[in-house]
């Protein structure tokens, strides 16, 4: 029974992960990348680098609110929504934005930003239309071009996957200690092993703890039935009870005059004295549906839902306020997603999101590669590969070496692209997709060693190329950032080095040849094989 039992939770371990390890590969990817996304968004708009955030910031933010007002009164007095965005530690400019007129059959125009100097009060000019960060944010848990309640679909039954392999893989270590130290180098499939294992266990309680509270952000489209028993509405019936100021009011054709901002932050201040505002948003501005959103920052709590107050736009009054105390569910639902977001994280702690991220990338990896070694090795020396390894090897290579090409693409196309290219947020959006595609077909025909020497070559030289391009394109560079002490940026093209040194140290460290072994070799190999996996 014992044996069964491991042999069963094997079989699952191994099956469960390889179906979905490359979708499960792209969110790692993408959702580790968006750790830093306030960081990449930064480094995408050059005209923003040597913008600072105000050092009395938030002693500051009431006259940037009232500026900002006034700013979007002039600008587009008949848009049907503002925002004001302040600015933080991590985003040092301040926004103010607008909706732009609806096409014809859509329910959203878009968004006009106005990047501005926080100390100056200018607005900055040549600022780049770019998704940046918040790209790859979205990608790992949207998929960009697919239908978004679909992409979530998809994304949750990968997750769940996921959280069925890691439960398996840790009933399956019978020495998940010793693997967290034994690493074997040049031992072919047990390297790889030896390798799956040490990242999978170095950041195991990562791993469970980003998987399990991905699947809790999207619990209530996995499980509306209890909304849609309690309320008439369904899942909007009770996110309108249990966040009051999100319930939105019917637009009003009828003109009013919007209210003086500052009887607005009176109210603000009375109710948080210390406040640290993040945004204002104005719906339905200078009509009789005008409504105020006021949001703050929530620090370093482990709380994802803001502190909100929402206003009448017309005569200033609360409508309503978020909760001062959570229940003990909503602190247990609200901590998790706050935990899986990284928000509250400061920059020491947003590092080890990301490594840890970075282990969650190898994990997957190395199991994709283990399987294909280990069925090769098994083969005999003239024995043809069956459609399904050559599937599985052609994906490997597509998503392991594609995924960062296309990313190095992005941060290329940034730099390159004309600052006046119409929607050229989605052509640096198209740049990454059509890298990653023609690599996929590349490997749809070639995926042997050298077409992964190959790769690692050009994956190398694209990760230089991105500090490089950058300092021939603006006024910035490495040096100077290390100089300037700006080190977000230092640190992005310290990132795009260090990953191109792993590439060049990868194309070194695969074989160009398959050693020839014996039907004996083979023998004793299959039989030491067999044993490690029961011993």
């Amino acid at each position: 029974m014992k044996e069964s039992f491991f042999r069963s939770m094997t079989w699952m371990h191994t099956w469960v992960g390889l179906l979905v390890c490359w979708l499960l590969y792209l969110i790692f990817f993408a959702g580790t990348v968006s750790f830093f996304r306030d960081e990449i968004t930064l480094w995408n708009q050059p005209a923003l680098h040597n913008v600072q955030a105000p050092e009395q910031r938030v002693a500051q933010q009431r006259s940037q609110i009232i500026s900002g007002i006034n700013y979007l009164q002039n600008t587009a007095p008949e848009s049907t929504r503002w925002g004001i965005y302040l600015p933080t530690e991590r985003k040092p400019q301040l926004n103010y934005a607008y909706e732009k007129p609806r096409p014809e059959g859509k329910r959203f125009g878009g968004w006009q930003d106005h990047n501005i100097n926080a100390q100056t009060g200018d607005e900055i000019a040549q600022t780049r239309d770019t998704r940046g960060g918040n790209f790859f944010y979205r990608l790992h848990f949207d998929l960009h071009y697919i239908d978004v309640r679909t992409a979530r679909w998809i994304v949750c039954f990968a997750s769940l996957f996921m959280l069925v392999a890691l439960i398996s893989g840790v009933v399956i270590h019978k020495r998940i200690f010793k693997d967290m130290f034994s690493f074997r180098a040049n031992k072919g499939s047990r390297s790889w092993l030896d390798s799956h294992n040490v990242s999978s266990v170095l950041a195991l309680p990562f791993h469970i703890m980003i998987t399990y509270t991905g699947l809790i952000t999207l619990i209530f489209m996995l499980f509306p039935y209890p909304a849609m028993t309690a309320y008439e509405d369904g899942i909007r019936g009770l996110f309108n009870d249990v966040l009051p100021t999100n319930v939105r009011t019917k637009t009003s054709p009828d003109s009013a005059p919007l209210i003086a901002i500052d009887t607005i932050l009176d109210q603000v201040y009375t109710n948080w004295p210390d406040a640290d505002l993040t945004q204002i948003s104005i719906r339905d501005p200078n009509k009789a549906s005008a409504t105020i959103t006021v949001r703050a920052d929530t620090g370093s709590l482990v709380r994802d839902q803001t502190p909100t107050l929402l206003f009448n736009g017309v005569d200033g009054s609360l409508i309503a306020k978020s909760a001062a105390q959570l229940t003990n569910t909503e602190v247990f639902y609200d901590s998790l997603t706050a935990l899986h977001t990284g928000r509250l994280a400061n920059p020491l702690l947003r590092w080890l999101y990301f490594l840890c991220g970075v282990a969650g990338c190898v994990m997957i990896a190395t199991g994709c590669i283990m399987w294909a070694k280990r069925i090769r090795e098994r083969m005999k020396k003239d024995q043809p590969a069956t459609i399904g390894l050559k599937l599985v090897e052609g994906l490997n290579l597509a998503t392991l070496m594609g995924l960062p090409l296309a990313t190095s693409t992005f941060f290329i196309a940034n730099r390159l692209l004309p600052i006046t290219t119409p929607e050229r947020a989605d052509k640096e959006i198209l740049a990454f997709f059509v890298t990653w595609l023609a690599v996929a077909l590349f490997a749809l025909f070639k995926r042997a060693r050298p077409q992964w020497i190959f790769l690692a070559w050009i994956n190398a030289i694209a990760c230089v190329s991105v500090p490089v391009i950058n300092a021939l394109t603006t006024n910035g560079n490495l040096i100077s950032y290390l100089l300037n002490g700006q080190w977000a940026l230092f640190s992005f093209d310290l990132i795009c080095l260090v990953f191109a040194a792993s590439f060049v140290i990868q194309a070194k460290k695969i074989p160009t040849h398959t050693p020839v072994k014996t039907p004996q070799q083979r023998a004793r190999r299959s039989a030491k094989t067999k044993l490690q996996e029961h011993s």
